[in-house]
């Protein structure tokens, strides 16, 4: 088998001079690169060749990602910058306001934004000095009634948000607390102005003075604070939203006072981690570097069951007692048999005193449960509500506190008994003997 000989590059060529500037927007992008890693490129380059767009690709790639969470932004600078000949009008495209109402709107996809603006980045800056600059016309705008940006941020998807917009968000997730009410034990302690009287301690000190009863004792229900548990989807699906929800959820580990006893986290998209011990650490930085670097499969593919298995199996009885609170956090779109997966969310339910479940999709107007895996779990959960947003993070403290709110899931639940319905082909009327008479 004959090889072909690499291409060598001109030593007038700006071939390296464009791998700098693609290392610039990846790190305005926010991938940490620097100057070594920029010339590790040109030399990898250098020795594979510029022959195959995939060997170019994957050579770039194996010198500026290091962490499974840049390769999305990498795909995207790179197709941006390399592939696309007119990537700049796209790029400006993707800048402007969607409108809704036309024909060709199409969303950024995930990082296309982020990737837009680190390509953008100083364009504006690079025009020439001899050009003459033009005098903008001064517009005056009545800002009196329109919105903050903080109101604003708070209604984006964190899925559209750019670097300067992901970077303010994860700052009011910071701030954001999800306070719990402690619950009454059945154990009780001595209090001076207790409503419950304490027969025993009368007693005892009516021993030590003889008989006589002096003084009746009082005494007080004990309160206790629950523990709160988070299981996190890391799949490919759930990826731009889950690192987003993971400061989240370090915050209020981190929060002193918001009346968690302890707060337990797992991650999960082929296997199940405990991220618990990495969620304790004061930099939120270094806290989701070491869940990363726990987590091998992050990104990866969905066994919801397998890990929920798992999870019952080895955690249940040390972390879900005295009244503990579940967060499920995931997409429910799994390909095994929904079978035991239903028997593992009902047996998540009956351990936990509340299951809240936080999925993205419910962003959607037109959401429907029609994938097997949402429609095996909905059953078994309390509280059914959307995580795209800060806005919707913030109202996770009312479904808490409420033993009531059930949040969309009588909607979808209701959704879901007319798609059974129509499958059999029995009318939604029919009495619910029917099908026993019949048989």
């Amino acid at each position: 088998m004959v090889e072909l000989p690499a291409l060598e590059l001109p030593e007038d060529g700006k071939l390296s001079h464009n791998i700098t500037h693609f290392a610039r927007a990846l790190r305005r992008a926010g991938l940490p690169i620097g100057p070594g890693r920029v010339i590790d490129a040109i030399r990898a380059v250098e020795a594979a060749g510029f022959s195959e767009r995939t060997d170019f690709y994957w050579t770039l790639h194996a010198c500026f990602v290091s962490r499974p969470e840049h390769r999305l932004t990498f795909a995207q600078v790179f197709r941006l910058y390399w592939r696309d000949p007119r990537f700049l009008e796209h790029m400006m495209s993707l800048m402007l306001p969607a409108v809704r109402g036309t024909q060709h709107e199409r969303a950024a996809a995930a990082a296309e934004k982020r990737a837009a603006e680190a390509l953008l980045d100083g364009a504006q800056r690079e025009t020439p000095a001899t050009e003459p600059a033009e005098e903008e016309p001064e517009i005056e705008i009545d800002a009196s009634l329109t919105a903050s940006g903080e109101e604003r941020l708070k209604t984006l998807d964190f899925e559209q948000m750019s670097v300067d917009e992901m970077a303010a968000a994860r700052r009011m997730l910071a701030r954001l607390t999800l306070p719990v009410k402690p619950l009454m034990s059945r154990r009780t302690a001595a209090a001076a102005r207790g409503r419950l009287p304490d027969w025993r301690a009368t007693f005892r000190d009516a021993l030590r003075r003889g008989g006589e009863v002096h003084d009746f004792a009082q005494k007080k229900r004990r309160t206790r604070w629950p523990n709160l548990i988070v299981l996190c989807d890391i799949s490919g699906s759930m990826s731009a939203y889950s690192r987003t929800v993971l400061h989240f959820v370090h915050a209020v580990a981190n929060q002193k006072g918001a009346g968690w006893a302890r707060v337990h986290a797992f991650t999960f998209g082929t296997r199940l981690t405990n991220i618990t011990r990495h969620m304790a650490a004061r930099d939120v930085d270094a806290a989701l570097a070491g869940a990363g670097a726990e987590a091998q499969d992050w990104e990866g593919g969905t066994r919801i069951g397998a890990c929920l298995h798992a999870f019952n199996r080895d955690w249940s009885r040390r972390v879900l007692g005295q009244g503990a609170v579940v967060l499920l956090i995931t997409d429910g779109l799994d390909r095994d048999d929904p079978a035991p997966l239903a028997r593992e969310m009902e047996r998540l339910q009956l351990s936990a005193r509340r299951l809240i479940w936080i999925n993205p999709l419910l962003r959607w107007d037109g959401f429907a449960p029609k994938a097997r895996g949402i429609a095996a779990m909905l059953p078994h959960v309390d509280c059914f509500r959307a995580g795209h947003t800060i806005a919707a993070l913030e109202d996770l403290a009312a479904a808490i506190g409420s033993a009531t709110d059930s949040g969309e899931k009588a909607r979808l639940m209701a959704a879901l008994q007319g798609q059974d319905q129509s499958r059999s082909g029995r009318p939604a009327t029919e009495p619910p003997g029917w099908q026993r008479i019949s048989q």
